[in-house]
């Protein structure tokens, strides 16, 4: 075997291993989010019964849990707040930032910080704390051994290792490897794309043992020709993509509020965070509750038909506000999942009260709204049908994203995962304060290279004659 050949094959073999080791962190928590699956079975909108003993505690859990979280993450786990791909995003464009962000301390307190938010069935996603854990995972490995993948440079390595963990975290590899594409570091490059395949796919092997079916939603074919689907499409990528785009846009300018709030009065802002949550809760039967895959579940098995009535606007206002206060207050967390209820439960009541299949609207309205939130199309494209399972639905899934991409942007210029960031340089916001605090203000230009900060850490230059995110007019993106 020529030298070539066995570096190659060495390569591989190590970025098998990193995103076996990525998904092997990622397995703790799809069990929890299973976990918070069965505790919403207890509540009335998911078991169909009444309110009992457990749904009561459940549904008012938020009351005393968010202020303690907020206390936690204002003190001593201070450096867990936050989603935590904002965090991946800023030691990408500096990665002097790593060893704050990155290391053990902040993803243990942000995990635990996200574990006990899961458990009382606040609706948050989990992208957020995966993507961290894929990063950090990278990170420590590149910490103890410098000379790992010398044919990677590092930025390309610690976006592939934070891919690699939301393809453990949602078992999607084309899910993550388009993440690492279309949003870490905006450049399509074969020595990029390959090895973000290999770890995503391996991370998501180890993860789905016990871990995210599939096909979370089930197969549901839904017969619609591609005319039907495109002038479906047309309204629901609209319509979701003014929710996705307001969800951003009220995400954005929420944290920019509500969080040196929360740093001074974490139990005042908790309590009140946790009476309407609870509020919430009791209100939609506990359908407000939760990341927002088990309501899907539900929506798709509903038979009966669907008004445009109180409860539906309801159940809409609480899926937007719902998420909005919890993730602005700096509790860890993702809205991946939130996106996709608020836009699946618009779709599919908007297509059921206009006699359509309600299948068909979920599937569109999930995609807009995912779409309109984060200006993400292609990987929302792969992700809506990994969940839905149906790739006849293709044409009306493009279509709804398209739409709702433009929507989105019209109303949130700057996508929300970088205006996020963003938000943590002036005052070092959701646990970048020991990062504010320590590093070095001497070092000139960083933070405002992108990924040209780091181009002295790459052992390899890109023949093609640009940095990752060269041309990309967002922050070293």
């Amino acid at each position: 075997m020529s030298r070539h050949r066995f570096g190659l094959l060495r390569s591989l073999v190590q970025l098998a291993l990193l995103g076996a080791l990525v998904g092997l962190a990622c397995w703790p928590l799809n069990r929890i989010d299973l976990l918070q699956d069965r505790l919403l079975s207890a509540l009335p909108a998911f078991s169909g019964g009444r309110w009992s003993g457990p749904g009561w505690l459940l549904a008012l859990a938020p009351i005393p849990l968010v202020p303690l979280l907020l206390w936690f993450q204002g003190g001593p786990w201070r450096r867990g707040a936050g989603s935590g791909i904002p965090q991946v995003i800023l030691c990408l464009e500096d990665p002097h930032r790593g060893a704050q962000l990155l290391s053990a301390a902040p993803t243990a307190e942000r995990l635990g910080l996200w574990t006990v938010a899961s458990l009382a069935l606040l609706p948050l996603g989990r992208e957020g704390p995966v993507v961290e854990v894929g990063a950090s995972v990278g990170q420590a490995l590149l910490r103890r051994w410098p000379g790992l993948l010398h044919r990677t440079s590092r930025g390309h390595l610690l976006a592939g290792a934070a891919g690699a963990g939301l393809a453990g975290g949602f078992n999607t590899p084309l899910m993550g490897v388009i993440f690492v594409v279309e949003e870490l570091t905006g450049s399509f490059q074969q020595r990029l794309v390959w090895p973000a395949l290999v770890l995503a796919s391996a991370a998501a092997l180890v993860s789905n043992l016990g871990g995210q079916p599939m096909f979370a939603l089930g197969i549901n074919a839904s017969p619609v020709t591609e005319l039907d689907q495109l002038l479906w499409a047309i309204p629901i990528g609209l319509g979701g993509g003014l929710l996705g785009g307001g969800f951003a846009w009220l995400l954005v300018r929420s944290t920019a509020m509500i969080t040196p709030i929360a740093r001074r009065w974490p139990l005042r802002l908790g309590l009140a965070a946790g009476l309407v949550l609870a509020l919430l809760a009791l209100l939609t039967g506990g359908a407000s509750g939760g990341d927002g895959e088990a309501l899907m579940r539900l929506v798709l098995d509903q038979d009966a038909d669907t008004t445009l009535d109180w409860p539906w606007v309801a159940l809409l206002a609480s899926r937007l506000l719902g998420p909005v206060l919890a993730l602005s207050a700096g509790i860890p967390g993702g809205l991946i999942d939130p996106a996709f209820a608020l836009g699946g439960v618009f779709g599919a009541g908007v297509v059921r009260a206009l006699a359509g299949d309600p299948h068909l609207g979920l599937a569109l309205g999930m995609a807009a709204g995912l779409a309109g939130a984060t200006q993400l199309p292609v990987m929302t494209v792969a992700f809506a049908i990994r969940l839905a399972g149906d790739q006849q639905l293709l044409p009306g899934l493009v279509a709804a994203a398209a739409i709702a991409t433009y929507t989105g942007q019209a109303i949130q210029g700057r996508p929300v995962y970088h205006a996020l960031a963003d938000l943590l340089m002036p005052v070092g916001s959701e646990g970048a304060a020991a990062v504010v605090e320590d590093e070095d203000h001497g070092r000139t230009g960083q933070g405002d290279q992108g990924q040209g900060a780091e181009v002295g850490d790459e052992v390899e230059v890109d023949t093609h004659g640009a940095t990752a995110g060269e041309g990309d007019d967002r922050h070293g993106v």
